[in-house]
């Protein structure tokens, strides 16, 4: 009895930690990372109109190989296909909202995420029912398959420097990044034109 009594007190501090390591190993749910504070890797702020700044993002979107959706006055929708392996496709989905502030809507606040999806190659074999005249419909596999993607994840891209890329290419079509004066998209280029020399008469 007293060797039993030693050997448990012994084995006490063993379990004891095994099950503090399993609960510190417990992996937290997805919601409890959504804080909802402020952060701005998922908005900037535009000193222009809401079309204008909407504009600015389809062209961007566009000069990067993206393919559109939809394009409004207040929202932007973007996809582009990616295939980094043989078996592997993903695919990039942009959705851009351009908020107004303010009545008189001069300035612009630009909310984006960005969804990648990734898909894997899939098998499938094939069989073939064969009818027989006594055994009635009999399947039967005939050695074919086909290929087939499935999507196996899905995920918003958290990275900030990959949005704050994207606000910098916005930027430089509304003519932020030069100093110059900005650009209405409405109704002039996107890109900044430089002024022409004057001849002389």
């Amino acid at each position: 009895m007293p060797r039993m009594y030693s050997f448990s007190r012994a084995a006490l501090p063993v379990l004891l930690a095994g099950a503090l390591g399993a609960c510190s190993t417990a992996k937290p749910t997805v919601y409890q990372g959504e804080e909802f504070s402020e952060t701005s890797t998922f908005s900037h702020d535009f000193a222009t109109s809401a079309p204008a700044t909407c504009e600015a993002a389809r062209r961007t979107l566009l000069s990067q190989g993206y393919i559109i959706k939809q394009a409004k006055d207040e929202l932007v929708d973007g996809h582009k296909h990616f295939q980094p392996e043989s078996d592997v496709h993903v695919e990039i989905e942009f959705h851009v909202v351009c908020a107004p502030n303010g009545k008189l809507g001069k300035s612009t606040t630009l909310f984006v995420s960005a969804t990648q999806d990734r898909y894997a190659l899939k098998k499938t074999n094939n069989s073939a029912s064969v009818g027989l005249s006594v055994l009635g419909s009999v399947s039967m596999p005939i050695g074919s398959s086909s290929d087939s993607l499935v999507k196996v994840a899905s995920e918003t891209i958290p990275a900030g420097q990959f949005y704050d890329r994207f606000f910098g290419l916005i930027e430089h079509y509304l003519g932020l990044d030069s100093g110059l004066p900005l650009a209405d998209l409405e109704d002039k280029p996107a890109l900044p034109v430089k002024p022409t020399a004057k001849t002389a008469e």
